[in-house]
C-alpha cells in the first residue's frame, strides 16, 4: 500500500503532474486568499499570513523529490508574477530562494521515516533560514539599501497563521493519501 505510493511517487510521468498541479496551485490559492483579503478589506495581509503558495511546494516536495519541489518552488512565484505582479519584483527572488529551499528540503526527506509533521517542521526552518541569508545577503554582500533588514524577522509572525495551516494541513493530506490506497 504505502510501498506502491512511494514506487510511483518518483516515476517521471508521475513527478512531472505533481510538479505541474503544484505550480498550478500555487499560484491559484494566493489568487483566492487576496480575493477573500479583498472582500474582507485585509487586502493582501491574508495572503502574507497564511502563506498559500508555500503548500503545494512542500507537497511537491514531499511527494515526487527534490527535483520537483524545487522546480516548483522556482516557478510558482514566476509564473504568479507573469500573471498577477504578485509577488512584488522586490519580494520575487527572495520568495523564489525561499519556495526552492521548501522543495528542495522536503524533498531531501521524503524517503525518511520521520513523521510527517517534523518534516515539516525542518522544511519550514530550511527555508526560512535561506530567505533569510538571502535578504542578508542582498543587504550585506550587494548593498541593496532598498530592503530592510527587519524584514528577516518581521516574516515570521507575519506568516504564523500559514506555518500552522502547514503543520495541520500537510500531515492530513499525506495521511489521507497513504490510506486512500489502502
Amino acid at each position: 500500500m504505502i510501498r506502491q505510493i512511494v514506487e510511483t511517487r518518483y516515476s517521471v510521468k508521475t513527478s512531472a503532474v505533481i510538479t505541474f498541479i503544484s505550480i498550478v496551485s500555487s499560484v491559484a490559492l494566493p489568487q483566492l486568499f487576496h480575493m477573500i483579503g479583498a472582500a474582507s478589506g485585509l487586502g493582501t495581509a491574508v495572503g502574507a499570513a497564511f502563506l498559500p503558495m508555500h503548500i503545494p511546494v512542500i507537497l511537491a516536495g514531499l511527494l515526487s523529490g527534490c527535483a520537483a519541489g524545487s522546480i516548483c518552488g522556482l516557478f510558482a512565484p514566476l509564473v504568479s508574477f507573469a500573471l498577477s505582479g504578485m509577488p512584488t519584483p522586490q519580494l520575487l527572488p527572495f520568495m523564489m530562494v525561499e519556495l526552492v529551499g521548501y522543495g528542495f528540503a522536503a524533498g531531501m526527506l521524503s524517503r525518511s521515516s520521520l513523521p510527517v509533521i517534523v518534516k515539516v517542521l525542518i522544511t519550514q526552518a530550511a527555508g526560512r533560514l535561506l530567505r533569510a541569508a538571502a535578504v542578508l545577503g542582498a543587504v550585506y554582500i550587494l548593498g541593496a539599501g532598498n530592503i530592510d533588514i527587519s524584514q528577516v524577522w518581521s516574516i515570521i509572525p507575519q506568516g504564523l497563521c500559514g506555518i500552522l495551516l502547514q503543520l495541520i494541513f500537510i500531515p492530513l493530506f499525506m495521511y489521507r493519501l497513504e490510506n486512500s490506497h489502502e
